[in-house]
């Protein structure tokens, strides 16, 4: 997915409050964590891991993952650090 505009436009129109662009630093580490909010989000460069309950994710460029609010969560990014495209849903 090459086009932030057609990505934000399509989840607002599913039902999305907003669409940010997110930046990651490399090796960067989010303890576990929650959110008030709903995300549903494409990676657009770099690599991470994404931590809930027993399951680890290794997202890559292209790769789509969902955290629904309250989920207890983790993120550990790569040596590039890593960007996605986040939509939010309160």
């Amino acid at each position: 997915m090459h086009d932030f505009e057609a990505f934000k436009d399509r989840k607002i129109t599913e039902g999305f409050d907003e669409v940010l662009v997110r930046n990651w630093e490399p090796n960067f580490q989010n303890e576990m964590h929650t959110h008030p909010f709903d995300t549903d989000a494409v990676v657009v460069k770099g690599e991470y891991w994404l931590t809930m309950g027993q399951q680890v994710r290794h997202l890559k460029v292209g790769d789509t993952f969902s955290v629904p609010r309250a989920v207890l969560h983790s993120e550990k990014y790569g040596s590039e650090g890593a960007v996605f495209w986040a939509a939010r849903r309160n």
